[in-house]
């Protein structure tokens, strides 16, 4: 069943939730300057950047990703390869950030450069929020590292 908005979904995730655990009545609003965001994008390097020797890879993104990067240094960004483990996805990039306008920002630059498009081909983009539940839920986070003091 489709949902109409995040607040539909986060209401009917709610009503699922066992009684007496804080917060399963009615969803809390999330206070996006506490909120750590977390944005998956899944994509397949083209053959054009396949073509292009190491060096010009290096050179493209010196030239045109890293200026974009630094002018956004509220965005943190990550990479894996992937293509050894997965016939559809060749790398996953991380951007971690609590700004969504310093990432909307920065994925607008990527749109209009060749890396969105021709170099890469973005087949997904993944949206969360690191530890949510816990908030949400008002419990420590889960995970050896989220109980670090």
């Amino acid at each position: 069943m489709p949902f109409r908005s995040l607040a539909a979904l986060g209401a009917a995730l709610c009503a699922l939730a066992p009684p007496g655990i804080a917060g399963a009545d009615e969803p809390k609003p999330l206070r996006s300057e506490d909120a750590n965001f977390s944005i998956f994008l899944l994509v397949r390097a083209t053959s054009h950047w396949l073509a292009l020797a190491p060096e010009e890879r290096f050179a493209f993104l010196d030239a045109e990703i890293q200026p974009r990067l630094a002018a956004h240094p509220q965005v943190r960004m990550r990479f894996w390869d992937t293509e050894h483990l997965n016939a559809r996805i060749s790398d996953v990039i991380l951007f971690e950030t609590q700004r969504l306008d310093q990432y909307r920002s920065l994925i607008e630059g990527l749109r209009e450069s060749r890396f969105w498009g021709h170099y890469f081909e973005v087949l997904e983009i993944l949206p969360g929020i690191e530890n949510a539940y816990a908030e949400h839920y008002d419990v420590e986070p889960y995970g050896p590292e989220a109980r670090q003091p």
